[in-house]
């Protein structure tokens, strides 16, 4: 079974590498590391719904350059930074992944980074 990772470059804040893949690809698996509202290396700062919208299509892109859809998303890791923010971050959830909701577990943590939410996710499309 051949594993194939996605974006290993640098693609930190200032540029710098990260030690990690964007996304991992095994068996029909696809496991995309935490996301967070970053643009261009650069963390953007926003309400929680700025920064979900952002991070959300942050993972879009990456589900997109694997070639799998949100139809094929069965597990999602949320880390909030502020437990107010949960139905606002909700909200735009539901907008993005009404139609095939996953598993999920949202917790409130506090961050590594400068950001309100972080997400990752598990999705599957049979060989």
């Amino acid at each position: 079974m051949p594993i194939k990772r996605y974006g290993a470059e640098k693609s930190g804040a200032g540029g710098q590498n990260l030690p990690f893949a964007r996304a991992v690809e095994a068996g029909g698996w696809l496991y995309v590391s935490g996301q967070v509202a970053m643009k261009d290396g650069e963390i953007v700062k926003g309400s929680i719904v700025d920064e979900t919208h952002l991070t959300i299509k942050n993972v879009l892109a990456i589900l997109e350059e694997a070639d799998y859809g949100l139809e094929h998303v069965v597990r999602v890791g949320v880390w909030l930074d502020d437990p107010r923010d949960f139905w606002s971050f909700n909200g735009i959830y539901k907008s993005y992944f009404g139609e095939h909701p996953p598993a999920r577990a949202c917790v409130q943590s506090r961050m590594m980074v400068d950001c309100k939410v972080e997400i990752d996710l598990v999705a599957y499309k049979g060989p």
